[in-house]
């Protein structure tokens, strides 16, 4: 009996240590969030063993776990049709909102999942709810993008399957088979989706063969440059659940089909140091310290190595691709721009690409809204139900959707 009692003392305390990391105060939900950052390393532990052993990729592996543990059928509402089809050869999950009796067109809202252009679905629980949320609320029609993942196709296919999704859907005769106004479609998505997001509205605003033209975009805690690992969100959130600096550099060299002993380098700017000729023409659009507000900036000094690595530019040349790095986009690029929502969170690595896209586009005459949460932590939205339900993320879905309600 006391030796049992002595075990069980041992692995609560062991798993008391691997739970427990050093959260702010002002996070939501702390405990709660240690739990989900757990789970979540443990099955990028395992992912990463299976990967060791020759049994599959590590990033097939972490996503047939995600998958896993919560994919849905396309199940229908008395308030919301679902279906999954193709939209020219792309996977699509849509979501159709009950029309209004005085409204017979529809708006629409075209969306793109996170999860690093390597992980989740279209398909899984945390955004069927999402959409299923939008299409009620909104009486819309929701167009959810399965894109093809790392690593089974690299950058720029995944780019490649939204547009051509998005492009068959704004099709005159498609559209009026969804009865959807062809004046009131935006596109949206989080992080990873936030950044194909991005780019595709950046595409569209220049292909003069899009007739129906965006109406906004909305973009959820946004991955948009890769250029800086050391902004002061990344310096003050650097091993922050649920996305630590290294783990999003090492997403980037994922999603380039690079080679991962460059990650170390980047996370401290050696790609973009000063004798890196080729980076110097972007570095004006990356200067965060005219961007970002004092409030932002506080104490944090920029990272500029004086000599760095320039063979990572050379075999990586998307690094300084604008389809890959909205933020760089040229200011004749960013003026032509649809309305804009931008929502970001204090506990998010990521926070400053959206506030300094924000602010490029403010400064090329965009409409945006940026939307900041105090308390909000990378990927929170998508997580409103019981057992991963955040307070943070009810009160940025409620923001996200209030805000495409009253824009679109």
């Amino acid at each position: 009996m006391r030796s049992s009692l002595v075990l069980l003392t041992a692995l609560v305390a062991l798993a008391a240590y691997y739970i427990y990391i050093p959260l702010p105060s002002s996070v939501s939900d702390p405990w709660k969030l240690m739990l989900l950052d757990a789970t979540f390393r443990g099955a990028q532990q395992l992912s990463n063993l299976i990967h060791y052993l020759g049994l599959s990729h590590h990033l097939i592996a972490l996503n047939f776990i995600i998958i896993s543990f919560g994919k849905k059928n396309a199940l229908s509402s008395a308030q919301v049709k679902v279906r999954d089809t193709a939209f020219d050869g792309v996977e699509v999950r849509v979501f159709e909102g009950s029309p209004k009796p005085d409204e017979p067109l529809r708006r629409s809202i075209v969306y793109i999942h996170g999860g690093g252009w390597a992980l989740a679905s279209a398909k899984i629980k945390y955004y069927d709810e999402l959409c299923m949320a939008m299409a009620e609320d909104l009486n819309a029609v929701i167009v959810s993008i399965e894109y093809r993942l790392v690593p089974q196709v690299y950058f720029p296919e995944q780019i490649h399957d939204v547009v051509r999704a998005t492009k068959y859907f704004l099709q005159p005769e498609v559209l009026q088979q969804y009865h959807v106004d062809p004046g009131r479609i935006g596109i949206s998505g989080d992080s990873a989706g936030g950044n194909l997001a991005a780019v595709l509205a950046q595409q569209f605003s220049q292909d003069a063969s899009v007739r129906n033209k965006l109406k906004l975009q909305a973009l959820i805690y946004p991955v948009l440059q890769a250029l800086d690992f050391n902004t002061p969100s990344y310096q003050q959130n650097v091993n922050t659940p649920i996305l630590p600096r290294y783990v999003m550099a090492k997403y980037w060299v994922d999603y380039f089909k690079g080679d991962y002993d460059f990650v170390q380098a980047m996370v401290v700017n050696n790609h973009t140091a000063l004798d890196v000729s080729e980076a110097a023409a972007f570095r004006a659009y990356l200067n965060w310290t005219s961007l970002l507000p004092a409030s932002i900036t506080k104490n944090y000094k920029p990272v500029v190595q004086t000599m760095g690595n320039a063979r990572i530019i050379k075999e990586l040349p998307q690094l300084l691709d604008a389809r890959s790095s909205p933020l760089i986009a040229d200011q004749e690029v960013l003026q032509h721009l649809p309305k804009t929502y931008i929502l970001t969170c204090e506990h998010d690595v990521l926070r400053d690409d959206g506030i300094m896209y924000a602010k490029r586009l403010v400064n090329a005459g965009v409409d945006v809204t940026l939307d900041h949460f105090e308390d909000g932590f990378h990927g929170c939205m998508i997580f409103t139900s019981w057992p991963t339900n955040f307070s943070v993320g009810v009160r940025t879905r409620y923001s996200y959707i209030k805000w495409l309600d009253q824009n679109l």
